[in-house]
């Protein structure tokens, strides 16, 4: 099973500001963002199911479009939710550790899984279950807000996959996470 990231951050590191804004991404100096490198478009058609947190679920649930036709999302809770009436059998949710998602997911036939959202990355990341991250870093500092590796305790060596620069400054790197065993 292959697990990938796919984000952007700030150029200091967040994902969002302290109250999950993410407005800032969407700013037209950004809009060329969307064409450098590897184009969300060429990764998510290689995704089988997208696994992502509840609060990055909540989140998406307040854009105008549903950016995930065609491909089955994930959400981790403990909560008992229930999908808009829009969104059934688009949207599961599941709770268990990081393994036993990948291993249910495995079960069913998926080879390739969509990581989202702070928390889920970094816990996927200290279980080690990462293998490329994709990031797109906007050139903005933040200041303070949600930061996407956070303080997980986990060392892994990267391997670097290719970098993409455009005009405006935004840089995408793309990582293949070492093993470590």
């Amino acid at each position: 099973m292959k697990c990938s990231v796919y984000i952007a951050t700030s150029a200091d590191g967040f994902i969002a500001k302290p109250d999950g804004d993410i407005e800032w991404l969407i700013r037209p100096e950004y809009a060329d963002a969307a064409k450098v490198g590897l184009v969300y478009s060429e990764f998510i058609s290689t995704v089988d199911a997208i696994v992502m947190g509840r609060h990055s679920y909540e989140k998406v649930l307040t854009f105008d479009e549903w950016y995930y036709e065609g491909t089955e999302v994930v959400v981790l809770t403990s909560r008992d939710l229930t999908a808009p009436e829009k969104l059934t059998g688009k949207v599961r949710f599941e709770s268990g550790s990081p393994h036993d998602i990948v291993a249910k997911l495995a079960k069913e036939g998926k080879h390739h899984l969509y990581i989202d959202g702070g928390i889920t990355i970094q816990r996927f990341l200290e279980a080690k279950l990462i293998d490329e991250l994709t990031i797109t870093v906007i050139p903005i500092l933040l200041g303070h807000g949600i930061p996407l590796f956070g303080d997980t305790g986990t060392e892994l060596p990267l391997e670097l996959i290719d970098v993409s620069t455009s005009p405006n400054g935004t840089v995408q790197k793309r990582y293949r996470v070492k093993s470590t065993e």
